[in-house]
């Protein structure tokens, strides 16, 4: 198989990117942009010793479950890479993503439920991180959007349906108001330019809007022309809870930096979980997608008030302790350890609020707690950044556990990497349930319950 090449091709199922997945002489080829179902002429655009990447040139047959995308842009933006594909059979689709990944990893057949269906299948996202570029020679534009598959190249977008359209309306008034300021585009080649990123945090609970203006400067002054941006933003939308400003000068490509700053009116916007109702700041971890966030949250409740009485839990990597405050009144005590100081101060002020009495949160690495510690709690909540945990952090989550371990994961690779490692440690996976928190994209939350043997 030669790069250039031109084949015809039976799209059998999708790869872990939403990629379909077909074969040229028992060979593999991946395509994106297909359906399992689909006949293809396609042209090969990479060739590697295992495998081949392809684009599509023509669909001979479409599958039955083609339809068309919601977004115009769905191509070449790279978040939705499975909206042209029926609704239930990206579910589908789905579930045999995470059975295959497991199964590479770990060796064996792995049972998994049924993914539960997010509810919402467009307007559901209420996180948007859009990187800020400017425009080419004398262009003073701004533009604001997602980079395109594999690459840094900005597509600049007018219209997301899996936000909500309030925030649709706001970036275009920062890019107008912003260019009218004479606000800079972030140059990340050069590493000039003002507005690096526009970070916007929607509430499904109140439908109010946090607005973070992420900035390339190094000083902590607040520039004049963003201090008016502010105020414009404030005057001009009734549902804006607070405009922030973040100061990142690193050459990174880590979107926030360290330091926030209020501009105007409030740093926070709140959002309910399990009629429990929490602040979001700029910078805190909190689920994208609040409606199957609920009915995650609902299961885990569920199964711990099933199967135990006051049992003791840890809840590690707890953001704002989402879990431990949702679980303490099932609990006879709750360690939620934390790193992000802001998001501990949120979970402090919710716990004071609510009278909780039962539930410590420490702002500590995991792994330093859990190296240290000599308590053993009867059951862990993992859910861990998207690398996972590793195996030294799980070889004290064994030691600390009593006998049970909820992992919570959006990354199917690290999610088996780390259930291979306790699997060869004398624990057993219970059950695992997919969350589907990210509709029409290849990602599927999941939660492994894991008990001791």
């Amino acid at each position: 198989m030669n790069t250039g090449d031109i084949i015809f091709l039976d799209i059998e199922k999708l790869n872990s990117e939403g990629a379909g997945l077909g074969r040229k002489d028992n060979f593999v080829i991946f395509v994106p942009d297909t359906c399992p179902g689909d006949t293809v002429k396609c042209k090969i655009t990479r060739a590697k010793k295992n495998y081949a990447e392809a684009e599509v040139i023509e669909i001979i047959a479409p599958s039955a479950f083609r339809r068309l995308p919601e977004c115009k842009l769905q191509k070449v933006c790279g978040g939705c890479t499975l909206q042209h594909i029926q609704y239930e059979k990206q579910l589908e689709y789905k579930k045999t993503i995470v059975e295959d990944t497991l199964y590479s990893i770990i060796g064996e057949k792995v049972v998994v439920n049924n993914p539960v269906s997010s509810g919402k299948e467009f307007g559901y996202r209420c996180k948007v991180q859009y990187p800020v570029r400017c425009g080419k020679g004398n262009n003073t534009r701004l533009y604001a959007g997602y980079f395109k598959t594999g690459s840094h190249e900005l597509v600049n977008i007018k219209y997301c349906p899996v936000h909500n359209k309030i925030c649709d309306e706001i970036i275009e008034f920062i890019k107008t108001e912003g260019e009218a300021l004479k606000i800079t585009g972030y140059n990340e080649i050069s590493h000039f330019g003002e507005l690096r990123h526009i970070v916007l945090r929607f509430s499904e609970f109140s439908g109010s809007v946090l607005v973070t203006l992420v900035i390339n400067q190094e000083s902590l002054t607040i520039p004049a022309k963003f201090k008016m941006l502010a105020e414009k933003l404030m005057n001009n939308f009734n549902n804006i809870s607070g405009v922030c400003l973040n100061f990142n000068p690193l050459k990174t490509n880590v979107v926030l930096g360290k330091i926030t700053r209020l501009i105007a009116g409030k740093d926070f916007v709140e959002e309910k979980l399990c009629d429990i109702t929490f602040k979001i700041s700029a910078d805190t971890f909190f689920q994208v997608n609040p409606s199957c966030a609920n009915m995650m949250f609902g299961f885990i409740k569920n199964y711990i008030s099933n199967n135990f009485h006051s049992p003791s839990l840890l809840d590690a990597y707890a953001g704002i302790a989402a879990f431990g405050i949702t679980l303490s009144g099932l609990c006879s005590s709750v360690m939620s350890v934390e790193l992000n100081e802001n998001a501990v101060l949120n979970a402090k002020e919710k716990i004071a609020e609510n009278q909780i009495n039962n539930i410590e949160v420490l702002a500590s690495d995991t792994f330093k707690y859990v190296k240290q510690t000599d308590k053993v709690f009867d059951i862990t909540i993992l859910d861990p950044p998207r690398k996972g945990c590793g195996e030294n952090l799980l070889k004290e989550i064994i030691r600390v556990t009593g006998n049970t371990v909820i992992y919570v994961s959006c990354s199917p690779k690290s999610l088996a990497q780390d259930l291979k490692f306790l699997l060869k440690n004398g624990w057993k996976i219970n059950e695992i349930q997919p969350f589907d928190m990210f509709p029409n994209t290849s990602h599927i939350e999941n939660v492994a319950i894991l008990k001791r043997v």
